[in-house]
């Protein structure tokens, strides 16, 4: 009887492993990657945790097949053994379902084309405008550095208010993209992982705008736990402040 016992536990492990649950099917192409290694990443627990590999050899294309539990950011990394940390990792929104990601092994990062994720497709507009910001952050940089150079104090200033200003409109930009999206997981995560500093009634606004679903999300609730702690953590620091 104990022998029959340990036959059926192992026969129940053996059917479950081999019935592994999956959801979501990835493919794609690294155009001019001939041999190397693809591996699809998660952030678990704050770690980033490999979740599958691809050994690459003469073939450009790659498939995976996994599970995600709902949106959730995923990364595909290949490890290009040059000495960079640049360029070598595609962020993305993983959805149920089937999604095509190409890309090319000179810019494997910048020339990524992610299709088949809804949140992914907003996410890419959202840094269309967010890269306007960039360059104009830049344009503000180096204009400041040159008055430093000339002493010239009034264009010193003039930068340094521009730039409060940018920031102003980026925070602003980002909330209201955020609220548009409120019935996508896109939403609480710009909070959390763009804005996360600013103005708490801000954040609180984005979290109130969000749908059921979404606030019963990974980054819904997310967002749910970091507006607690903001609360305590502010709560704490005026208890503190000496009283005048």
């Amino acid at each position: 009887m104990k022998r029959i016992g340990l036959f059926i536990a192992a026969l129940t492990l053996l059917v479950a492993c081999s019935t592994e649950e999956t959801n979501l099917h990835i493919e794609g192409k690294v155009q001019g990657l001939k041999k190397g290694t693809l591996y699809l990443q998660k952030i678990e627990d704050t770690t980033l945790v490999t979740i599958d590999s691809v050994v690459v050899n003469g073939n450009e294309n790659f498939i995976f097949d996994t599970y995600t539990e709902g949106t959730q950011v995923m990364y595909l990394y290949l490890n290009k053994k040059d000495n960079s940390i640049y360029d070598d990792r595609i962020m993305f929104f993983a959805e149920p379902g089937e999604m095509v990601i190409n890309t090319t092994l000179k810019n494997f990062e910048t020339d990524a084309i992610v299709e088949g994720s809804k949140n992914q497709k907003k996410y890419t507009e959202y840094q269309t405008m967010i890269q306007k910001f960039n360059n104009r952050n830049l344009d503000l940089i180096r204009k400041n550095l040159e008055a430093q150079q000339e002493q010239n104090i009034e264009n010193i200033d003039f930068t340094n208010k521009e730039y409060e200003s940018l920031l102003k409109r980026r925070y602003l930009f980002t909330v209201n993209f955020a609220i548009n999206n409120k019935d996508m997981e896109i939403a609480p995560y710009l909070a959390i992982s763009e804005v996360y500093d600013a103005n708490i009634k801000y954040l609180d606004t984005i979290y109130k705008s969000l749908t059921p679903e979404v606030k019963n999300s990974r980054y819904g609730k997310s967002l749910e736990e970091f507006l607690i702690e903001r609360r305590e953590l502010e709560k704490a620091a005026s208890d503190t402040t000496p009283k005048a």
